[in-house]
């Protein structure tokens, strides 16, 4: 185990690096504009980041890490209605309802 103290002190050192690094970038960039080039690449920030964040709860979700059928018939859902209708809102009702009806009917 590690100590207490070395503990508190790597949260601390890490809570303030993380810090330190995002409020870098509005000092430096602060009210500057930002090249067109840019601020293009940051429109797909969210696109990159979010099936990033959800695609390792989709495929690894299962009680030893194997595919869970609920979530995967979830997520194929979602896509398809999002794809198909562009309604973002409707696409998180639908696959919410998906996701509660496989678990009821997969177990």
């Amino acid at each position: 185990m590690i100590a207490d103290s070395t503990l508190w002190i790597v949260i601390i050192a890490l809570g303030l690096g993380s810090y330190l690094l995002r409020i870098s970038f509005l000092v430096f960039v602060g009210g500057r504009p930002m090249p067109e080039w840019l601020l293009r690449h940051l429109r797909y920030t969210a696109v990159a980041i979010l099936p990033a964040l959800i695609a390792p709860l989709v495929v690894y979700a299962g009680e030893d890490g194997g595919v869970d059928p609920a979530r995967i018939l979830a997520a194929l859902l979602t896509v398809a209605v999002g794809y198909f209708t562009r309604n973002t809102l409707l696409a998180i009702v639908v696959g919410a309802m998906a996701l509660f009806g496989g678990i009821y009917l997969f177990g």
